[in-house]
């Protein structure tokens, strides 16, 4: 995201663009690769709601929540890119508030990767992440990248 200084990311938060929803897809493709023809899509506050179960020292990814989300709701899958997308506003709206935080940065990418797009980047994550004993991995020589070691160990289970 752009310029996160000029956004009221807490009135995103609560805007629940007709969601949430479940659709039916009809690209082969898409059904293949998700296993599934019926999307879910939760609006954004649920996947705040989600972020603030994870309590200290345990850690979530965005998949999944996606795959809480469509279990909980008779879907094959929850649609990616707005998850990605809404757990981002999650944390800025988090960011601009002063109290009532959400644990955001204990949500990570898949594969436990950490998440440039949260305020103060990789780093303010790492930094969040090590307070609560993670350890962070650094992968690649070009395209660097940065992963929570062991993170499937720490994984907070939603019901």
């Amino acid at each position: 995201m752009a310029n996160e200084d000029k956004k009221d990311f807490n009135a995103m938060l609560k805007d629940s663009k007709d969601m949430p929803k479940l659709q039916v897809i009809t690209d082969e493709k898409s059904i293949e690769k998700y296993g599934g023809d019926r999307m879910y899509f939760a609006p954004p506050i649920d996947y705040d709601k989600v972020m603030r179960l994870v309590p200290f020292g345990k850690l979530l990814t965005v998949g999944t929540i996606r795959e809480y989300f469509a279990k909980k709701n008779g879907a094959d899958f929850t649609e990616p890119i707005t998850a990605g997308i809404f757990v981002s506003i999650a944390a800025w709206a988090s960011y601009q508030r002063t109290d009532d935080k959400t644990p955001y940065w204990r949500t990570l990418k898949a594969n436990g990767e950490l998440n440039a797009k949260y305020p103060g980047g990789i780093e303010a994550q790492k930094e969040m992440l090590e307070k609560e004993g993670h350890t962070i991995m650094k992968k690649g020589r070009t395209n660097i990248r940065y992963y929570v070691k062991d993170y499937e160990k720490y994984i907070c289970e939603l019901c």
